[in-house]
């Protein structure tokens, strides 16, 4: 550990370091702990069971602290430990205390991963959701989580209980490849940060949110980052956070992009898919920004832009093909919000506005995924989707 000795002496360097992973410093949390304005946290491309937490992390105007994934993905999920489930009856597993700190709101974005597939039970964070059902109704490839009130102690609102899991006939849970969300968030931030770059960096599969950014932050930037099978939103913006994205993959997730509070955001080059509750999902007194979209539209709820407890919301589009490949459906732009857009095409979706729209233009699909380029394309293609069918009329 003779690198992180070095590291750790060098407090103000005069210099901007490259600071490895596994090598200098044995996990992102170290890197992120002594990396000072100007430094380079480097991780290998590949899976890493973490989570990158900035908290009170400040680079200098011109020197950010940069985290450089080289296409590392931050796994949010473990696969469960079979020898702290107990059999309550052929095939049924049951767990007591699988995660500390549960609540109300951790359950209704809560899945697990059977042999790869995530299993939301018809559940949605933000979304219609489905009862939970009994243990005895499961079925083969199931879950459940049933409260213990007995464990609970006001006026903290931590709940208590156990999850099920219900395996086919004979199958042991090693056998079962069972994953559980373990951690909240891929990328998460708390209190003030500034002068940040977060980049080539996949996170999957938390509990509740792929880049979770809270608090108050400045000159933050995003680069080539996705977000995958999310249990709340792929990015979400709280509080007065302030940041730019520059290419983004939200796939599988409850929201694609869901920013709140007085956050400033912009998003360019971005690409959504496969959302449960919400495509977009805008709030509060925010001002946002979105150019260069292509949206994939399977959601309950695709578009809302809305000034709850009337604030004062407003959005900016420019270029986005937004294609509803289901069932058609409203967008909501709501009496407290204002939504100026050029070059937007909304195909299958029809407008509940009730606030301020003004739209000019019909976007170009061939445009907006040459924007992508070709790092982004490659990516959208390995999870799934095939780009080129945006550039024909989606089907009626």
């Amino acid at each position: 550990m003779k690198s992180l000795l070095c590291i750790l002496a060098l407090g103000s360097p005069l210099f901007a370091r490259d600071i490895h992973v596994g090598k200098d410093v044995p996990t992102i949390h170290h890197a992120i702990k002594v990396a000072v304005a100007g430094d380079t946290i480097h991780l290998e491309p590949k899976v890493y069971r973490d989570y990158a937490g900035f908290y009170l992390k400040k680079g200098e105007p011109g020197k950010p602290i940069t985290l450089d994934g080289h296409g590392a993905t931050l796994e949010g999920s473990d696969p469960i430990d079979p020898a702290k489930w107990r059999e309550v009856s052929p095939g049924l597993f049951a767990n007591d205390d699988l995660l500390p700190g549960l609540s109300d709101a951790v359950i209704g974005r809560w899945f697990f991963l059977f042999d790869g597939k995530m299993q939301l039970m018809g559940r949605t964070s933000k979304g219609r959701s489905a009862a939970l059902k009994k243990p005895e109704e499961l079925q083969a490839g199931e879950w459940t989580f049933v409260k213990d009130p007995s464990r609970e102690k006001p006026p903290s609102k931590a709940i208590f209980g156990t999850f099920y899991l219900e395996l086919a006939a004979g199958q042991s849970l090693a056998e079962a490849k069972v994953f559980a969300p373990m951690r909240s968030a891929g990328v998460q931030f708390g209190g003030d940060n500034a002068h940040l770059v977060i980049k080539n960096l996949t996170a999957t599969h938390p509990y509740n949110d792929g880049f979770n950014i809270h608090g108050d932050c400045r000159d933050v930037v995003f680069e080539n980052i996705r977000a995958i099978e999310c249990g709340d939103d792929g990015i979400s913006a709280h509080e007065s956070a302030q940041y730019r994205v520059d290419g983004f993959v939200s796939i599988g997730n409850s929201t694609g992009i869901c920013d709140t509070g007085t956050a400033q955001t912009s998003y360019h080059r971005v690409f959504i898919a496969d959302c449960h509750a919400f495509d977009l999902y805008f709030l509060d007194d925010g001002r946002y920004k979105i150019t260069n979209a292509l949206i994939l539209s399977k959601a309950q709820n695709p578009f809302t832009v809305t000034g709850r407890e009337d604030k004062h919301c407003e959005l900016e589009i420019d270029q986005m093909l937004f294609r509803r490949l289901v069932e058609p459906k409203t967008g909501l732009i709501a009496k407290t919000a204002v939504v100026r857009a050029k070059r937007l095409t909304m195909e299958n979706l029809t407008w509940d506005t009730r606030g301020e729209f003004q739209s000019e233009g019909v976007a170009d699909a061939a445009q907006i995924i040459e924007s992508f380029g070709e790092a982004m394309r490659e990516a959208v293609a390995a999870l799934g989707h095939d780009l080129s069918q945006a550039l024909t009329p989606a089907a009626r």
